[in-house]
């Protein structure tokens, strides 16, 4: 881990902990910053709190008092998830203190590269793709940062001899500041979480952060099927790699019906590959770039490639039972991602949607929902989506209160052949604490029934 002069004696405020700002509230102590911590949660009720405290941090807790930044900070450390609508934040803006997410705590202490991993949806799934290739091919990869590991964590521990795999949202890299990865992926570019940064300007910037430090010796690969993004590349520093689903070009990575191409030269055959899904493909050809980019080798990512079967709560399959296969797309959130997975099949779908009511819409589902042979609708949502899918022509409709009675309508509206997939298109808060919560409460509600009636 490199030391940081200019946070040593310098009074640093972390607000929000959760991993990120405990681990951020750590390091910055180890360094030799003046921290204080300020989170919500009641301190009794705040074991974070307690360790810090217990190291010597100053901590604050139950509340956010207005007049925090009278102390004098420096420097604010802002967990991802708090808005820059938060009073404290704006007035840090507002005075000029620097404020970061701890991604760029990560950045500043490496010993590592970094490789970047961003967009409105295929994140997680080409990070892990990624990470297993150049695993497998001895490049001594870790991975971090918005798939579950606190990336400064990560990066206190990195060596040269690492590189730090790292999956990115637009709440982190909005707090950068001279973050720089030598490769950087923006696996696609939609209108999302508009209600955390009031524009889809501001969401495009924040995603754009990515790139804003590269230079002539890094790598940014993109897609090039859409236009939004190709006008963005062209004001890159970076080495340009597009990609394409569009036929073979010479040049960088592309996709026909048969095959995947590297520089025109297939690579590997489409049929050979276990990830299924038109959008799964943007999220193989940004990997293998990477991963080639990186000195991977074309055995090693095919061998990846015909034996990856997707991430978990990510158009996860779970089962073949009596015909039906079950898939978990818990981490579909929004309606663009659900109808990513509508996309990924072909028909006669048993459909179990709904969540947190954020009044999203649901119309990018409309073309697909012919595809939608029964809906089973719970959550906050329950009604809105009945109603949409009554609209779409889909009749039959159920509403269920439980992951366990979505599961057995979904059985009983299904037959030998039928796809039975979760993907709810909304956030989980409404009845479970994360989407990874309502992916198991669904798997296991699968392997109950199925195993009770086999």
């Amino acid at each position: 881990m490199k030391e940081l002069k200019h946070v040593y004696q310098k009074k640093i405020l972390v607000l929000g902990l959760a991993k990120s700002g405990f681990t951020a509230a750590r390091l910055l102590h180890k360094l030799g910053a003046f921290v204080t911590v300020n989170d919500s949660k009641p301190f009794e009720e705040n074991p974070e709190a307690q360790e810090l405290l217990n190291m010597g941090v100053t901590v604050i807790c139950g509340r956010h008092p207005e007049d925090l930044l009278d102390e004098g900070f420096e420097i604010v450390v802002k967990n991802p998830g708090i808005p820059y609508t938060n009073v404290i934040i704006r007035s840090a803006v507002e005075k000029g203190i620097p404020v970061w997410t701890e991604i760029e705590l990560a950045y500043l202490i490496s010993e590592a590269p970094f490789i970047g991993i961003t967009g409105s949806n295929g994140k997680t799934t080409t990070t892990t793709l990624l990470f297993h290739m150049l695993n497998q091919d001895e490049k001594n990869p870790l991975i971090a940062g918005n798939i579950g590991t606190v990336a400064s964590g990560v990066a206190e521990k990195a060596t040269s001899e690492n590189v730090i795999v790292t999956e990115l949202s637009s709440f982190q890299l909005k707090g950068t500041v001279s973050f720089r990865p030598r490769i950087a992926i923006i696996t696609n570019l939609y209108e999302a979480h508009i209600d955390y940064h009031g524009t889809v300007e501001d969401y495009r910037e924040s995603k754009m952060k990515i790139v804003q430090n590269q230079t002539e010796d890094d790598y940014f690969i993109y897609n090039a099927d859409q236009p939004s993004l190709v006008e963005y590349a062209k004001t890159c520093k970076a080495q340009l790699v597009p990609f394409t689903l569009k036929g073979r070009t010479v040049h960088s990575i592309s996709a026909d019906g048969e095959f995947i191409y590297w520089q025109g030269e297939p690579i590997i055959e489409r049929s050979k590959i276990m990830l299924g899904g038109q959008h799964n493909l943007e999220n193989i050809l940004a990997a293998t770039a990477a991963a080639l980019l990186w000195g991977g080798t074309v055995e090693t990512i095919s061998r990846v490639l015909t034996s990856f079967t997707g991430v978990k709560h990510r158009s996860q399959f779970i089962v073949n039972w009596k015909g039906r296969k079950f898939y978990n797309d818990s981490k579909a959130t929004n309606a663009l991602a659900t109808k990513s997975a509508l996309e990924a099949f072909p028909g006669s779908i048993v459909l179990l949607a709904g969540g947190l009511e954020r009044n999203h819409s649901l119309e990018e589902l409309r073309p697909y929902m012919d595809r939608v042979k029964a809906l089973v609708a719970f959550g906050e949502t329950a009604d809105r989506f009945a109603g949409f899918a009554e609209e779409c022509g889909v009749s039959n409709i159920a509403k269920v209160n439980t992951m366990h009675e979505a599961v057995k309508q979904a059985i009983s509206h299904s037959a030998s052949g039928d796809t039975i997939l979760l993907s709810p298109a909304c956030a989980s808060w409404d009845q479970y604490d994360s989407f990874e919560i309502r992916g198991d409460a669904f798997i296991d509600a699968v392997k109950h029934l199925t195993e009770a009636n086999d």
